[in-house]
């Protein structure tokens, strides 16, 4: 008997199918964005129920116990509900619900930067590199940096010594250079492809007036960019001097203004700790605020002229205790620092005497120098890290928390910064992780599209 085609059964092989390809040809590839974003949720944070506990020597009867265990169940129940719906409500308000973990140092992370467009992110560390990562080239599976420079590697000698990177910033007018300070007397200027441009020169150690050195005769602590002049950068040092740069076609130095202390047994010298420059409010002039070792707070006029301060608060913080954290707000009225006195204090520029707040806050800066405090884009808020890990979102009157979530769990977060075009938050911890925390509701491109 013949056999005919509609009696003809061919058995379904899934193993085969899923083996051989849907079609022949160059397969594009799509991107499933909700399910990398439900990936990088994070872990609800806030309040933590406490643990339950069993009843002993309650003296009534199994059934009823168990009862009052259902009923009480039940109210646990709506009270971790209610709960989380809190916790949710005010997490909305900050954008910290997702994160993006980048691993790409081997110690501490002492700072970091983003250039104005978020797209390529700086990272320096006391593995004595600074790591450069592309967010636009980034996949889920590739997240490294895409290049490692070692700012104070000589290419004369290869025995070199290196040293820990202390600051990276962005020329926030001309995103084409970054400020690199490591711990020497010299800072340098790279390319966002980690090229150097120039180098500053290292002063006279043997003169000893600092007017007359071309450059800091010793470490260099940090550094910024002027707000608006895309062609001025200010670095910190040890030395007891601020020193302005030219950085037009190379590192001139353009102005010294050297900090006279007035501790006791100081010699009239001490160690900037801290730098900002703030943007002028209303059209006037900018604002240069340092900190120094010797619980000094020093303001001058950001357009100079340099020789003496505007305003000077001799015992802004305990004195001998490393002032690392230090931002003016955007519309240049207040000032935020964190001392290592264990004290975050804000400040007003227009009556540069006495704190407005004070709240006590345990200092990490007698171990990661760089611990930073910084203002929302907005000034709606301030960030800064814990010793146990955890982000602590700060009202900006009354300096209380109104958020602390926690991101490294029993490492420190040392930097920490918050990018006004995307509404990320980024920190650095000690243990050598980069947190990008960002909400898909409140940030633009969040964690820049995984």
């Amino acid at each position: 008997k013949i056999m005919e085609e509609d009696d003809i059964v061919i058995e379904e092989n899934d193993a085969l199918k899923n083996f051989l390809p849907n079609g022949f040809g160059k397969q594009e590839k799509e991107t499933n964005i909700a399910r990398q974003l439900e990936g990088s949720k994070r872990a609800r944070s806030g309040k933590v129920p406490l643990e339950k506990t069993g009843r002993v020597g309650s003296g009534k009867s199994e059934d009823l116990e168990k009862d009052e265990a259902d009923r009480d169940g039940d109210d646990d129940e709506e009270d971790e509900d209610d709960d989380e719906d809190e916790d949710s409500e005010e997490e909305d308000e900050f954008p910290v619900s997702h994160e993006l973990v980048l691993k790409t140092h081997e110690r501490p992370i002492t700072s970091m930067t983003l250039d104005p467009s978020g797209s390529r992110l700086v990272t320096g560390s006391t593995d004595c590199t600074v790591k450069f990562h592309d967010f636009a080239s980034m996949t889920p599976t590739t997240l490294r940096a895409f290049k490692s420079v070692d700012p104070t590697a000589s290419k004369s000698s290869a025995s070199s010594e290196t040293h820990p990177v202390n600051h990276v910033e962005f020329n926030p007018v001309s995103p084409s250079a970054i400020l690199v300070v490591s711990a020497i007397p010299q800072a340098k200027l790279l390319s966002r492809d980690g090229e150097p441009i120039a180098e500053s020169v290292k002063g006279d150690m043997y003169l000893r007036d600092m007017h007359n050195t071309k450059g800091h005769i010793s470490e260099i602590t940090t550094g910024t960019w002027h707000p608006t002049n895309r062609d001025i950068c200010v670095t910190a040092g040890t030395d007891s001097t601020l020193r302005l740069w030219d950085c037009g076609i190379r590192m001139i130095q353009k102005d010294v203004i050297v900090h006279k202390s007035r501790a006791a047994g100081s010699a009239g010298r001490t160690r900037m700790t801290a730098v900002a420059w703030g943007a002028s409010p209303q059209g006037n002039s900018s604002s240069l605020v340092a900190a120094a070792l010797d619980g000094s707070l020093v303001m001058w006029n950001g357009d100079g002229p340099y020789t003496r301060p505007s305003a000077e608060i001799r015992d802004a913080h305990q004195r001998n205790t490393w002032t690392g954290g230090l931002d003016i707000s955007p519309d240049g009225r207040t000032v935020v620092t964190r001392g290592g006195d264990d004290t975050i204090k804000l400040w007003d520029t227009r009556k540069f005497k006495s704190p407005i707040s004070t709240i006590s806050h345990p200092s990490t800066t007698s171990q990661y120098s760089t611990s930073s405090i910084k203002f929302s884009p907005t000034a709606s808020s301030i960030i800064t890290g814990s010793q146990e890990g955890s982000l602590h979102i700060l009202n900006p009157a009354t300096l209380k928390p109104e958020l602390i979530t926690p991101v490294t769990a029993n490492s420190p977060i040392i930097s920490l910064l918050w990018h006004p075009k995307l509404n990320q938050i980024l920190t650095g911890s000690a243990n050598a992780e980069t947190h990008v925390l960002y909400s898909p509701s409140l940030s633009s491109r969040g964690a820049m599209d995984i």
